[in-house]
């Protein structure tokens, strides 16, 4: 029997905290360096007093710098999320979006860091925007970022 393989976009958007939290990837570039994410407002992400819940917010902007990384860097790095904070600066009403962006410049510095040092840690941002391009909250992921010791297997 022949396995149905899905779009990455179409199976993210499956996924089901991003499906039960009503989050879309409304574009995923190839190559993995562009990913444009959206919520809409439902009484299911809802807070108490009707904007978007903070968890859904962070949901939203979760993954993404960390598969992008893995995806750009290669089988040879290991990367990880360390920690998060995300800054909340206004309530969020409507459709929100998020866009991710991950450069050249900042995969090849990464990777010549790498040629020195043993890991490392960099803080990426991202902002959650309303229609109207308000800054809804601001996230920073620190991510932990090494070569895989293939000695030690």
């Amino acid at each position: 029997m022949k396995t149905l393989k899905l779009p990455m976009r179409l199976r993210l958007n499956l996924y089901a905290p991003f499906l039960g939290a009503g989050i879309r990837i409304k574009r995923l570039a190839p190559g993995w360096k562009e990913v444009d994410v959206e919520m809409k407002l439902r009484w299911w992400n809802a807070n108490y007093v009707g904007t978007h819940y903070g968890g859904s917010l962070y949901s939203m902007t979760d993954p993404f710098f960390m598969v992008m990384l893995i995806e750009n860097l290669g089988k040879d790095y290991i990367v990880w999320d360390k920690s998060a904070t995300i800054h909340f600066k206004k309530p969020g009403r409507g459709t929100v979006f998020a866009e991710f962006r991950l450069t050249d410049q900042q995969i090849h510095e990464i990777k010549e860091a790498l040629t020195t040092e043993k890991k490392i840690e960099r803080v990426f941002t991202v902002e959650v925007n309303d229609r109207s391009g308000a800054v809804i909250a601001e996230v920073e992921k620190l991510l932990h970022i090494r070569r895989k010791d293939h000695n030690s297997a």
